[in-house]
């Protein structure tokens, strides 16, 4: 196993036009990373086009609207052992192939990448059937029942994270993709300012990932009720996730308790966020400990926790490894995690040393601009496709 490297200098000169679907959603997470690869592409080679295959759940899309980015929706749905769902897989799954052989074909597409998971399946069955080349980009660690499915009938695999427990799975590791938007757009004080926030005072920054995490929000209605003065220096910025008015009940608690606080459901520029940050908590889905990481801001995270195999523990163990974050378990109850994640939460908040040494360890770690890497990739191999 190595880890790629990429040369920013490097550009395919001419490359001749092809189409490649991206395969994957239901989440984020599965999203963000092909449009970070599909944006290296257009700049690497802009004769290149991209459409995306992806679930009927809305925030795909949504993100892939707001992208402007070219989509179609398929049926799939995950596998189940109860006869009823598993009628339903087949189905869904042969419609959806049936689906992708016809986009294969009417767009004449000539290389396809699996972004992992259920939505991911029926692309790579339909583009082996038509002998177009698959590569499958493992998101997670350890990889999923899907993945694992995928890797056994893709042409490549590489992965966005070490994979320790599943030797021999990848050729390379490369590194989170991530989009531009992630990234800081300018220095802290300037960050703040633009969401809004005083540009001076230290702020902790709260996600819960694109479909925002309840419990996250419960905790720090919670936590604002019970112990105000934790935040006294501080303000927050929130963002809740979930449905119109989500974030109301927090906007509420911040008020009541006299703490600086701006609470928005969503932000679609998620590096000034990143970039106002001294502090985070955070779920720990793969794309938002790259974010984390590549933007060196200190971070409590608390992994996804209705996962029978806290997969998300191991997304973030190689960053806790090098010092820049915490991890903490999430008890879903609210004043549990009082006594749990609020102690670890103040001595974060209170140690400005810890925080900068957490910064700094980030910083002195460095992390590859992961989409750029495989954007690289995909022009090379599509150019000695052509040109073999």
């Amino acid at each position: 196993m190595t880890t790629a490297t990429f040369n920013p200098k490097s550009k395919i000169q001419n490359p001749k036009p092809g189409c490649i679907i991206f395969a994957g959603g239901g989440s984020g997470g599965h999203i963000s990373p092909g449009l970070a690869i599909a944006e290296r592409l257009i700049e690497l080679a802009p004769e290149m086009q991209s459409i995306f295959v992806c679930s009927q759940r809305m925030i795909d899309a949504s993100m892939l609207t707001e992208a402007g980015a070219e989509f179609v929706a398929i049926p799939a749905t995950p596998p189940s052992m109860r006869p009823l769902a598993a009628s339903r897989f087949l189905l869904n799954f042969r419609k959806s192939k049936r689906m992708v052989s016809a986009l294969i074909q009417e767009r004449g597409v000539t290389q396809a990448i699996a972004l992992g998971g259920f939505i991911a399946a029926p692309t790579v069955a339909a583009a082996k059937a038509a002998g177009v080349p698959v590569m499958l980009v493992n998101l997670d660690a350890p990889p999923g029942k899907a993945n694992l499915w995928m890797a056994q009938r893709c042409d490549e695999v590489i992965s966005a994270i070490a994979l320790p427990m599943k030797p021999g799975f990848t050729r390379e590791v490369v590194g989170m993709p991530i989009r531009r938007r992630a990234l800081a757009p300018s220095d802290r004080a300037s960050c703040r300012a633009q969401l809004g926030l005083d540009p001076n005072t230290p702020t902790l920054l709260i996600t819960g990932a694109s479909q925002g995490a309840t419990s996250i929000n419960l905790f720090m209605i919670e936590l604002a009720q019970r112990d105000p003065d934790m935040f006294r220096g501080w303000q927050i910025y929130h963002l809740s996730g979930g449905g119109v008015g989500a974030e109301e009940p927090i906007r509420a608690a911040y008020l009541r308790a006299g703490i600086r606080a701006i609470v928005e459901p969503f932000l679609s520029e998620i590096g000034l966020a990143w970039g106002a940050a001294d502090l985070a908590i955070s779920r720990a889905g793969a794309s938002s400990v790259a974010e984390a990481a590549a933007n060196a801001v200190p971070t409590l995270f608390l992994p996804y926790p209705y996962h029978k195999d806290m997969h998300q523990k191991h997304n973030v163990q190689p960053l806790v490894d090098l010092g820049g974050a915490v991890v903490a378990i999430d008890k879903i109850d609210a004043r549990e995690n009082l006594q749990k994640i609020a102690p670890l939460l103040r001595d974060l908040m209170r140690d400005n040393d810890k925080r900068a040494k957490m910064r700094q360890a980030m910083q002195r770690h460095g992390f590859p601009d992961a989409a750029q890497i495989i954007a690289q990739m995909l022009v090379e191999r599509m150019a000695f496709q052509r040109n073999p």
